[in-house]
């Protein structure tokens, strides 16, 4: 029997489905089109089931599909994208993105992936909310500097809401950290390494739930601080780092910063790349990655922070 591959086109009200068996459909993006999907892929369960992140409007399907035990993977559009270009397919309907799904899970064969736990994503949804929240009321604290006086007692007023929203959200991961114990005792871990605090720890863990599963080239890349060649036959490019998640780079900036000051390995690793010559940000973006591929070791192996070099094989 051949391999069953299914691609899934996600909008926000439909759901099209190709299959590699010719199979065509739509349903509604809805608990009815979803059960419809789950009771047919569970008669015959294929080998994958892939969709385009779409900005949350996949979630249900990927979770309703996991429940399952039916293979699901989640992948980034632009890699599809790029891969449609690639076959000289230039046209982009629903439909089409679903055929180009199905031909991009036959020839690349991405593995399948768990569903990240709904305690997760509500961790996530968190974190996201109070980045969003802390970049709205720096806006508006830069505003009240120059407001006139006629609109500055309502600037004055959103920042008064905007401050306590923010100290509502951090209640809330305090509260979620508090009902998970292994969320607790991982975040404990990160803690224990200076120049990390609470909102670094559980921005890395919620952003990065791979942690502590990959090998420290495949977390480097994921995280988006791995520095990539850009060679083409005589001339050497300069390396640098492409893609990742910005979430993840954010808070490892941060810590880096920190670190590069106050931790007393990266201290030191910071000041040796100076004295080589390489520029700041490239001794710190350094910083990030041996950071993170401590961090990572820390996680795998439940160890807590010690002044010597931690082993990262």
């Amino acid at each position: 029997m051949s391999e069953l591959y299914v691609g899934v086109d996600v909008s926000q009200g439909h759901l099209d489905v190709a299959s590699s068996d010719g199979v065509v459909l739509r349903v509604t993006n809805d608990d009815q089109g979803i059960r419809t999907l789950r009771e047919r892929f569970e008669q015959a369960v294929p080998m994958l089931v892939l969709m385009e992140a779409t900005g949350g409007l996949e979630r249900a399907l990927a979770v309703e599909l996991s429940a399952a035990q039916i293979p699901v993977r989640i992948i980034n559009a632009r890699h599809v994208r790029h891969f449609a270009k690639a076959t000289g397919l230039l046209a982009k309907t629903d439909r089409l993105d679903a055929a180009m799904l199905v031909l991009f899970a036959q020839r690349m064969k991405p593995e399948p992936r768990p569903i990240v736990p709904e305690q997760t994503q509500a961790l996530q949804a968190l974190i996201l909310r109070r980045r969003q929240l802390v970049e709205m009321l720096t806006m508006e604290r830069n505003r009240a500097r120059t407001a006139h006086r006629g609109v500055r007692k309502g600037v004055q007023a959103n920042i008064r809401w905007l401050e306590k929203c923010l100290a509502e959200v951090d209640g809330d991961i305090d509260q979620a950290l508090r009902e998970c114990g292994v969320w607790r005792e991982k975040v404990e871990l990160l803690e224990s390494v200076p120049g990390i605090a609470r909102v670094i720890s559980v921005s890395l863990l919620a952003s990065l739930p791979e942690l502590g599963h990959l090998n420290r080239r495949q977390i480097s890349a994921l995280a988006g601080v791995a520095p990539f060649n850009r060679d083409s036959g005589r001339w050497q490019g300069r390396r640098s780092i492409y893609g990742g998640r910005p979430l993840v780079r954010s808070a490892l900036y941060m810590a880096a910063l920190v670190g590069a000051r106050h931790n007393p390995v990266l201290k030191v690793f910071y000041q040796r790349l100076r004295a080589a010559g390489k520029p700041a940000k490239v001794a710190l973006t350094a910083c990030m990655r041996k950071l993170l591929v401590i961090l990572n070791t820390m996680i795998r192996n439940g160890q807590r922070w010690q002044n010597t070099p931690i082993p990262t094989t």
